[in-house]
């Protein structure tokens, strides 16, 4: 088995200007992040610049923006925010400058402020895709469009007020403070922006969110879709991992799901060391690893009932039963049916 991802697990200081930006961070494998953030920034301006777009040229042009935005670096970004919500960025002596990603980078990338801290980290990782976790997976046909389409929809126009109550039953009140604020803030300020520009406002904002929103949906299906029912606690065995892909080279490792919940804190550049060094480990959980498709792919097959693509995409680990493609395709099967309890 080859392991193309470890080619690109360790990003190396090398110029001036990496050594410089390196002292702002707590951990220098990290100085991708500010050469990111500084494009992103980049984009956030185009985004800016359309409000002051006669509004017949807008229409032309949000289709480049949208380009522009989703091809080039939103994949990133989002990844770029779940590494730092994990792991703090910035080091002490810059420590206002952690909220640039959440608070101004963000918004223009479908993130409302606060938000998806409060549920990936104060809910999604503590819950484990059990059946307290808001965004499980568990109760739905896992290969049936219906199914997620009543995920996606529940999520959309039910998670954040089920958020709070939820930080609030679990006695969070500085989770509730920050989601509350967040979205309060940004809905209030695209309420403002759409009174200046309400056209500039839908291509730069609120398509965004229901764009990103509607990606993580599906990303968070295909992430937690293969559930062994005998114990879906264990990560090994109610996550995926997708290894030498394009997506993990472009998106810092965000493949190797399995092991980040396993240690949620691990950093983005040891995951296919980790897989490669314990790979006998997932073999004897009876893990499900694809290579060379990522989560997004994966879900698009499994609505479409690709179950040979998944198949011929699916890992055979060394200690894991050896199967035919029939036979994986049984395994697939067997656990995308759906949970209680």
């Amino acid at each position: 088995m080859e392991f193309t991802d470890l080619a690109h697990s360790s990003p190396a200081i090398e110029t001036a200007l990496d050594r410089r930006l390196a002292r702002l961070v707590n951990d220098e494998r990290d100085v991708p992040f500010l050469y990111l953030m500084m494009q992103c920034a980049v984009v956030a301006s185009l985004g800016i610049a359309l409000y002051f777009v006669p509004g017949e040229w807008l229409w032309f042009l949000a289709p480049v923006y949208w380009a522009v935005w989703a091809f080039g670096v939103l994949d990133r970004f989002i990844l770029m925010l779940h590494c730092t919500s994990h792991r703090v960025l910035f080091n002490k002596q810059h420590l206002w400058m952690n909220q640039l990603i959440p608070w101004v980078l963000g918004p223009f990338f479908g993130e409302t402020p606060e938000t998806y801290f409060s549920h990936h980290m104060g809910m999604h990782h503590p819950e484990n895709n059990l059946p307290s976790d808001l965004s499980s997976t568990m109760r739905y046909r896992r290969d049936s469009f219906r199914g997620w389409l009543a995920y996606y929809l529940d999520f959309l126009f039910c998670t954040v007020i089920r958020l709070a109550i939820y930080h609030h039953e679990k006695k969070n009140p500085r989770l509730v403070r920050r989601l509350v604020i967040g979205e309060l803030a940004f809905w209030s300020a695209a309420v403002a922006a759409g009174l200046l520009n309400w056209r500039a406002t839908l291509i730069v904002f609120i398509v965004p969110v229901l764009a990103v929103r509607t990606l993580m949906m599906a990303g968070n299906w295909a992430q937690h879709a293969f559930i062994d029912g005998s114990d879906p606690a264990d990560a090994f065995k109610n996550s995926i991992t997708c290894i030498n892909s394009r997506y993990n080279r472009r998106a810092f490792n965000d493949g190797y799901h399995i092991y980040h919940h396993v240690k949620a804190r691990a950093h983005w550049t040891e995951l296919p060391r980790e897989f490669k060094d314990n790979v006998a480990t997932y073999g004897a959980k009876d893990a499900v690893v694809f290579e060379g498709i990522d989560f997004f792919m994966v879900w698009v097959y499994l609505m479409l009932g690709r179950w040979h693509t998944l198949a011929r995409r699916f890992v055979r680990l060394p200690g894991a039963p050896e199967r035919s493609d029939a036979e994986v395709i049984a395994l697939l099967k067997s656990r995308v049916a759906p949970l209680v309890g």
